[in-house]
């Protein structure tokens, strides 16, 4: 799409309506609709809007903000057609001077970014994020009566509701020119995952966000209920959002060395330094909620410890076996709560801190690190990531690295934010304590 084949469209009436798109800090997508016939004038100067209204933005003295499309974000909404076409336009904002917004996400990813090119790198990432789909809260009955099926991992089940709203979640993603590679059932009861195709890592920070917005809006359509809540049921796996990594330099993948050991160069080996390095100062942004840290305990195929391996499913980080173009590594403790564009922008910018400063990785593990005892994990000095959210932001409270790739602005309101989340959660009476202490007391 073009600046001057939008303006044709929006001028010819095919197109009706626009909603221009923003994320705030808390990776909650924002949207403004507007008339079609505007669309030439926010183009050329932006769309004027009230930034002390969006979480962790801006205070109310200060509140004019503009929103500027990013054209190449252009996507139809299949489901918004009755009274004529609605497409789509993810915007980056600025303040009145004419200079980007430092608290806008999307800005972040975009510096790291800038820093890699600066490195003669470009940065690609897939996404694998994780699902329940499941009936609403008045049509549930009994403890787990908001399961559709009982299925596990692959299953081929009867059809069902779940399974018949994925297709249309599919469907309705090509439309809007996702390349949808592959669509199952995950692990937990009524757990999905979809996967589609890497790409450039900001348009897969757009993508995720798309994918969470049409994946919620198509179950609500077809009367069910769609939750990205890492771990919204016990005794079952919760959802992460494992994310592909990988680094290409003068057209070539840069993490493939067809002369080493394991197929990886030295910069693939630092770029995996620098992640396990950062990693407890980065998991309250790749695992930003109190129920994420529900998710992170051994015996639900969830990592739990800072380490590498070629294949082990069982680590922080694994290598998976394709080499030479699809060398990559897979990033497996971020859970789709996180605000894609500041968890990305770290990954990627821990990754190049490794580079740059050429941090060496341990050795690879090659045994199943969640039957490991304590003192093999010792001998081999594999840490443990964050137990809860208040552990990892005290890591994340004192990170100059973070500081520094989130700047002031966010990085502050980040933490009085998850601050807040901890207060609150503390002063809640939990339905646990209830059952567990009143009757015994």
């Amino acid at each position: 799409m073009t600046v001057e084949k939008l303006i044709q469209e929006a001028k010819s009436g095919e197109i009706k309506f626009v909603r221009l798109q923003i994320t705030d800090i808390n990776g909650m997508l924002k949207n403004v609709e507007v008339p079609s016939k505007m669309l030439p004038q926010i183009l050329e100067k932006g769309a004027m809007f009230d930034g002390s209204s969006i979480d962790g933005f801006v205070r109310i003295e200060e509140s004019d903000m503009y929103l500027k499309p990013d054209v190449n974000t252009y996507a139809t909404l299949p489901w918004d057609g009755n009274q004529g076409k609605t497409v789509r336009l993810i915007c980056d904002v600025f303040k009145p001077d004419g200079s980007p917004f430092e608290g806008d996400p999307r800005y972040v990813l975009k510096k790291v970014i800038e820093r890699a090119s600066k490195l003669g790198y470009e940065a690609f990432a897939g996404p694998e994020p994780e699902f329940f789909i499941i009936k609403r809260e008045k049509d549930c009955v009994g403890p787990n009566g908001r399961f559709l099926d009982m299925g596990s991992y692959f299953d081929l089940l009867p059809v069902d509701g779940g399974e018949e709203v994925r297709k249309k979640i599919v469907l309705s993603l090509q439309e809007m020119g996702f390349e949808v590679e592959a669509a199952h059932h995950e692990v937990a009861p009524s757990q999905h995952e979809i996967d589609f195709r890497y790409t450039d890592i900001l348009k897969t920070a757009d993508n995720i966000q798309t994918f969470k917005w049409v994946v919620k809006t198509i179950s609500i359509v077809n009367g069910l209920h769609a939750t990205f809540m890492p771990k919204p049921f016990e005794g079952v796996a919760g959802s992460g959002m494992h994310v592909h990594l990988s680094l290409f330099s003068k057209g070539r993948n840069a993490f493939y060395d067809p002369e080493s050991e394991h197929g990886l160069s030295e910069v693939a080996l630092n770029f995996i330094g620098g992640i396990i390095a950062h990693a407890k100062e980065i998991t309250a942004i790749t695992n930003p909620t109190i129920n994420s840290y529900k998710r992170l305990l051994p015996g639900f195929e969830a990592p739990v410890n800072i380490s590498w391996a070629l294949g082990n499913r069982s680590a922080m980080i694994r290598i998976p076996s394709a080499r030479e173009e699809a060398t990559r590594l897979e990033f497996r403790s971020p859970d789709p709560t996180c605000n894609p564009y500041l968890a990305l922008a770290l990954a990627l910018a821990a990754g190049l801190d490794g580079i740059e400063n050429k941090i060496t990785p341990p050795n690879p593990v090659d045994e199943n690190i969640f039957d490991m005892k304590g003192s093999r994990k010792k001998q081999l000095m594999i840490d443990n990531l964050p137990q809860s959210l208040w552990h990892a932001l005290e890591y994340t409270k004192v990170s100059e690295f973070v500081k520094a790739v989130l700047g002031q602005h966010i990085f502050s309101t980040f933490i009085r934010a998850r601050e807040s989340d901890w207060s609150e959660f503390g002063a809640a009476v939990t339905s646990w304590e209830v059952k567990k202490y009143m009757d015994l007391y």
